[in-house]
């Protein structure tokens, strides 16, 4: 080794070069020796190990190495090797130069913790990759576990160039940084919130990639694409993008649709509103009219024979229509309403399927319809409920029901 070191250095004194440029000639014979050197092991170290990494790649069954392979981690690996001969031969190379030394030393001390970086990055990126394959992690907020990682990665790694550049000890300067955490929680509030909204929305299930969601306050009103330590991502039904604050999530009040989507129907809650005017008794001649729908027609029968025995037996004086037991229009049609929604295709009839009466409001009487129909997709549901309601506002005319309209309403009042 000496011998490399001084053969040169004498090659160019026996040529009567001055000492001091003998020194320098020979540096940069042996910088220029060594940066060959340097890039032929490179060049060997990345064709050995990324040809040893596509032949276990080709027969291993796991992706988990293809995508090791496109991350570029056995190439970041490669450049240990040219950086272990690098530190070897500086000495030699600035034998005669102790400061020059000194300096390259330190810079590749610096690239060893990039590097070191860099490996570990790439494998984070493949598992970040790698477990996004898995079907049952593919609704799982992974980007903001490797997103935090990264962060401690690189704050590490900042630290260890710090003490490096500055030559104090790693346990004076974690000490240091213990005392000046406060600042630093100041500097990352939204990381370390977004990090803690993260787990426990991993933890309570509380979102999924692919859940719709709806948070007025952000108006956000569609799919979640992603979730990251800072933001998560809807996507509108507009296809407009929202970014909500990761922490939002467990500070904000948000409604998930999933339950509905994993149940088994969509609800369709919506009401008629009724004239109140509208609303009376039915005659003997309008129930018989009324038993030519089919729907009602049962009904209306056993509803009638239980009535007349009840006013017979209770001596209702019936030359007034109100004494005794009655049936109203609005009844016979909500009774007409709930056996149509029972009879229909596109409902559920596992789940609850009710027409109610609301309380009276200042527009009239709301009739409501509440089931839950059977095809949960947007486009469906919406002809579903417009198709039900559709037959329901044209039944009404034939139980001389009205419909509240406001009928004073002009465009020009309204601008």
């Amino acid at each position: 080794m000496e011998d490399i070191t001084t053969y040169f250095h004498d090659y160019f004194i026996a040529l009567d070069i001055a000492k001091t440029s003998a020194e320098y000639l020979n540096m940069i014979v042996l910088l220029a020796i060594l940066l060959v050197i340097l890039f032929i092991s490179d060049f060997i170290s990345r064709k050995i190990i990324l040809q040893a990494f596509s032949t276990f790649a080709a027969k291993s069954k796991t992706n988990f190495d293809d995508l090791l392979v496109s991350h570029k981690a056995p190439r970041n690996v490669a450049h240990i090797v040219p950086l272990i001969i690098a530190l070897k031969c500086v000495p030699i190379v600035f034998v005669d130069f102790p400061a020059f030394e000194t300096i390259v030393e330190l810079l590749l001390k610096l690239y060893n913790v990039v590097l070191v970086i860099w490996i570990i990055r790439s494998v984070l990126r493949t598992l970040e990759s790698y477990f996004k394959t898995i079907p049952s992690l593919k609704d799982k907020p992974i980007d903001s576990y490797i997103q935090v990682l990264m962060l401690f990665l690189w704050l590490v790694g900042i630290a260890f160039i710090f003490v490096l550049l500055t030559g104090i000890e790693i346990k004076t300067f974690f000490t240091t940084l213990g005392a000046a955490s406060a600042v630093l929680l100041l500097i990352f509030k939204d990381t370390i919130l977004g990090f803690v909204a993260s787990i426990q929305v991993a933890i309570n299930d509380t979102v999924r990639i692919g859940d719709w969601i709806t948070m007025d306050k952000f108006g956000a009103d569609g799919d979640v694409i992603e979730i990251n330590l800072n933001t998560l991502q809807v996507q509108n039904f507009d296809k407009t993008i929202t970014y909500i604050p990761t922490y939002a999530l467990i500070s904000e009040s948000f409604k998930n649709w999933r339950g509905m989507s994993s149940s088994g129907g969509r609800r369709i809650k919506r009401a008629i509103i009724i004239k109140a005017k509208s609303v009376h008794y039915l005659t003997d001649e309008k129930i018989e009219e009324l038993k030519k729908i089919q729907l009602i027609s049962d009904y209306l029968g056993q509803r009638q024979e239980d009535i007349t025995s009840y006013n017979t037996t209770n001596n209702a004086d019936k030359s007034v229509l109100i004494n005794g037991r009655n049936m109203t229009n609005l009844g016979v049609f909500r009774k007409y309403i709930q056996n149509y929604i029972e009879s229909h295709s596109a409902i559920n009839k596992d789940m609850t399927i009710m027409t109610r009466q609301l309380a009276p409001t200042p527009q009239g009487l709301p009739l409501e319809i509440y089931a839950f129909s059977s095809d949960k997709r947007w486009q469906n549901y919406e002809y579903i409920m417009s198709d039900i309601f559709d037959h329901s506002l044209a039944a009404v005319p034939y139980f001389d029901l009205e419909i509240y309209e406001l009928s004073n309403y002009s465009p020009e009042l309204s601008e």
